[in-house]
């Protein structure tokens, strides 16, 4: 089933202060809009992510998302309703689902995408709620009544819908509708509620920036381990961390056998508690045999993302006699900084030998042991 996801960002976000549009504004290192961008390409549940922008921020947009694989950006109109509907009209027809997300909240996870689009085997559209907690009053400057918190929710993005009957309803919208859920309620269609995440805010004021990077502040560390092992066989040349390096041997693996990448992988998947490689990538499904294991290890950095993870540090050290890392240890690095899409300065490449001892020693094959730190 083809699940697309929309991210408006067509707006200007007055409300946020001065500093440009607040989709552009730098958080926690990286512009808003990448944070919801990232999170989502990582979602496996999600087949096309597409922005919608105003024409003017095209080249604030692309700097913005650069180097993740989305599809090419969709011009807005003045109102929210309409830049959605733009964007619906540029998915293609073979869609069925549909995510409709503010670029403002930032910290979507694949948590609450999962009950979104759980809810839609029952009904057209699906949006994450928090039910009203608060005691609430009527008044401006003096309390001059009460309301009723009963069955009273705030509405968060992303929503979701079943794509056909959300464009049609999108079609026929009165002028000035701003709620999807709204829109597709007020078309006759079946709108479910799911469980909503704190942190799932909007950012519209300066002081939301603040709570963001508060947020990002408290957020904890896990580090994960791994260690891989190959056997040297008949070659020309081994891969080390995504570098071909010339040898007299090669690797047997049932992949490319890759030792450092395989132990990053399972450092990353342990730091996500995800399992194993093994759990991912059988190794008795075929279609992993000779794969380079670059992939490998985007799918554990997508799953951190996903589960609204940071990678913050990789370390990793290859045990062997040869041959030698340390001429390519700079192109390691920089290999693995851009499969994980992290400065290079957080990466470390090391290699140790254990002194002619054991079979590293021995030369029948090489190690690797590896420690990755995330944010989650």
């Amino acid at each position: 089933m083809t699940t697309a996801c929309l991210i408006v960002a067509a707006g200007v976000g007055a409300r946020a202060g001065d500093g440009g549009p607040k989709q552009y504004r730098m958080l926690g290192g990286k512009p808003l809009l990448r944070w919801s961008v990232e999170r989502l390409v990582a979602d496996p549940a999600i087949d096309e992510v597409r922005v919608v922008i105003r024409p003017e921020h095209r080249t604030r947009h692309d700097a913005a998302v650069q180097g993740l694989a989305i599809g090419e950006p969709v011009i807005g109109a003045e109102e929210r309703q309409g830049s959605v509907l733009n964007g619906l009209e540029a998915l293609e027809q073979e869609t069925e689902r549909v995510l409709i997300h503010d670029a403002a909240r930032p910290f979507v996870t694949a948590a609450v995408t999962e009950r979104l689009l759980a809810a839609l085997e029952t009904s057209d559209g699906a949006g994450p709620a928090l039910p009203v907690v608060d005691s609430l009053r009527k008044g401006t400057d003096r309390i001059e009544g009460e309301i009723t918190r009963t069955g009273l929710n705030r509405v968060q993005t992303p929503q979701a819908f079943r794509f056909a009957p959300l464009l049609s309803a999108h079609r026929a919208a009165a002028p000035g509708a701003t709620d999807d859920a709204e829109i597709a309620r007020a078309a006759g269609l079946s709108v479910a509620l799911v469980p909503g995440d704190e942190d799932l805010f909007k950012v519209t004021y300066p002081e939301d920036f603040d709570r963001a990077e508060r947020l990002l502040s408290g957020r904890g560390f896990r580090t994960g381990t791994g260690f891989d092992v190959h056997r040297f066989e008949p070659g020309e040349h081994v891969t080390l961390c995504g570098v071909r390096v010339p040898h007299d041997a090669g690797l047997s693996g049932h992949s490319d056998a890759d030792v450092g990448l395989h132990a990053i992988t399972d450092a990353l998947l342990g730091a996500a508690a995800q399992g194993d490689i093994g759990d991912h990538f059988p190794p008795s499904d075929p279609q992993w045999v000779g794969a380079s294991s670059d992939r490998f290890l985007a799918h554990a950095r997508d799953l951190v993302a996903a589960a609204g993870g940071a990678v913050e540090h990789i370390d990793v050290t290859l045990i062997c006699e040869r041959p030698k890392v340390g001429p390519h240890r700079a192109a390691m690095r920089q290999t693995i900084a851009s499969i994980l899409r992290v400065p290079e300065g957080r990466i470390s490449v090391k290699a140790t030998t254990t002194e002619r001892l054991g079979f590293t020693g021995r030369g029948e094959g090489i190690a690797a042991q590896a420690a990755a730190t995330i944010r989650i």
